[in-house]
């Protein structure tokens, strides 16, 4: 059986979880390769920024469904601190100095 392809992101690798949740779900798929690049790649940070490994899984979990509902990028998400293409925000400035406090 041939693999399947699957678009990734601009800065971000394809998980494999995430493909693995992805392509046994036709109508996520389906969605997904809707998406532009830009926002597969705040799907895939949205996955990769957690630290805990039962917040990773509900992540992925949910991405398929929230897509299928019409979702095309995360809700609340502050975007992807890792793009090199964009200087960060105030407000992921903010956010990235808090968590270095930590």
């Amino acid at each position: 059986m041939a693999a399947i392809e699957i678009s990734g992101g601009v800065a971000h690798p394809m998980p494999a979880d995430l493909k693995k949740a992805l392509t046994s779900d036709k109508a996520a798929l389906e969605k997904w390769e809707s998406l532009t690049p830009l926002a597969r790649n705040e799907w895939i940070c949205w996955v990769e920024y957690v630290k805990k490994a039962e917040t990773r899984k509900e992540h992925i979990a949910r991405i398929p469904e929230q897509l299928k509902e019409g979702d095309r990028r995360p809700c609340c998400w502050i975007g992807c601190t890792h793009r090199t293409d964009k200087k960060l925000s105030r407000t992921q400035k903010w956010i990235v100095g808090k968590k270095a406090t930590k």
